[in-house]
């Protein structure tokens, strides 16, 4: 006698766990990029000359060896002042993000952010707690710090600040970001500098005084690291050993590990990149007045720009110019937004005679964002949600 088992009756449907069913999703628009990239705010040029030179003596016997973080985190942390236990090399700061959720958030406590900001920040939290309270810039997208301490509560185990902040540009004052830490000095308080190279202000030197912060830079933006992945976390070091905890040792690649130490070293090139996005942003904001075009000022390397109805049509026309932007609009408070990157003097010059070609093509006029506000809640501010 045959026994036959009837699967489809016994077989059971595997699902992820809740928050992961529930968490959004981030799907960056990177296809398609072969035009001058003022989309991503990427270092529009090249990284030191140092940093290729190293690359032409990878080994194929390097390739093949697990990558050694911790010499490297040394070298990272005495060029900022730091001790290598005050140091945590990540895959970017989006897997900084990440391992910050992992570390300090349970299932029952809430997080802060503001917004608009970088996404990623959603979709980590989310992913470990479904209680996240983001506080809504007002019109001027200028940080929204009272609001932002009033959402604070006992619950409260995670702040992120961006300063400057991504997409608006917008800084945050070291008082209010200390202010910040002390409100809650229950919770870890995780300043994020991706673009700090172009505003000149930190709070890194406040990590010793301040037991509940940590500091996340990227080697991405500035150094132009991006296609690496490579990027830090710093703080004190009962802090960093939880961090380093939900961490993978081999969670940065030998490559980016080899070429850090000479991206860091060659500090004139920094100053001479750094120095080309200043004057190419104000070159960009005197531009855009010319042309009539509001935007909001800007500390970092990129400007967000209000183009109202016609901002899907400009972003077209600018592609077609063989120009790159990204359109903001599905960012809270951001509608008919749209952002440049700032790079070179050259890639500058490109952007805007790109940009004023393209506005005259399409028709654009100062007018038709007045006839949006209409359609934008203005004088209504979230308190957070």
């Amino acid at each position: 006698m045959s026994v036959t088992h009837d699967v489809t009756n016994t077989a059971k449907t595997v699902r992820p766990r809740r928050a992961v069913l529930e968490m959004p999703e981030y799907h960056p628009p990177l296809a398609g990029r072969d035009a001058l990239r003022l989309d991503f705010n990427e270092n529009t040029f090249a990284p030191s000359p140092r940093v290729m030179e190293r690359l032409q003596k990878v080994t194929a016997e390097g390739l093949t060896k697990y990558p050694e973080r911790e010499g490297v985190e040394r070298i990272v942390a005495a060029h900022f002042g730091l001790q290598g236990e005050q140091v945590l090399l990540t895959n970017g700061v989006d897997e900084a993000i990440h391992l910050m959720c992992c570390a300090f958030l349970e299932a029952e406590d809430e997080a802060v952010i503001s917004t608009p900001s970088f996404f990623m920040y959603d979709v980590s939290v989310q992913m470990m707690t479904p209680h996240l309270k983001k506080v809504q810039a007002g019109p001027t997208l200028e940080f929204p710090f009272e609001r932002f301490m009033a959402a604070i509560t006992e619950r409260t185990k995670l702040m992120i600040v961006a300063s400057p902040n991504n997409p608006t540009g917008a800084v945050v004052s070291r008082e209010n970001l200390l202010a910040i830490a002390a409100k809650a000095p229950q919770a870890v308080m995780m300043v994020d500098e991706a673009y700090y190279h172009f505003y000149g202000e930190s709070v890194m030197a406040d990590l010793a005084a301040v037991p509940n912060l940590i500091v996340a830079r990227t080697f991405s933006k500035a150094y132009g690291l991006a296609n690496l992945r490579i990027g830090m976390l710093a703080g004190n070091a009962a802090l960093l050993k939880y961090l380093k905890k939900v961490s993978s040792p081999y969670n940065v690649n030998g490559v980016a590990l080899d070429c850090l130490p000479e991206a860091l070293a060659d500090e004139e090139y920094l100053a001479w990149y750094i120095e080309q996005v200043r004057v190419g942003r104000e070159r960009m904001m005197a531009g855009l007045r010319e042309l009539g075009v509001p935007f909001f000022p800007s500390a970092a390397n990129f400007v967000l720009m209000d183009i109202g109805p016609k901002h899907k049509e400009l972003v077209a026309a600018m592609r077609a110019h063989g120009v790159l932007l990204r359109d903001r609009s599905a960012d809270p408070g951001c509608d008919g937004f749209v952002r440049i990157t700032i790079g070179v003097e050259e890639h500058v010059t490109r952007g805007l005679a790109a940009l004023r070609s393209s506005l005259e093509e399409i028709g654009w006029s100062a007018q038709q964002i007045g006839e949006m506000v209409g359609h934008r809640d203005k004088d209504s501010v979230r308190e957070f949600e």
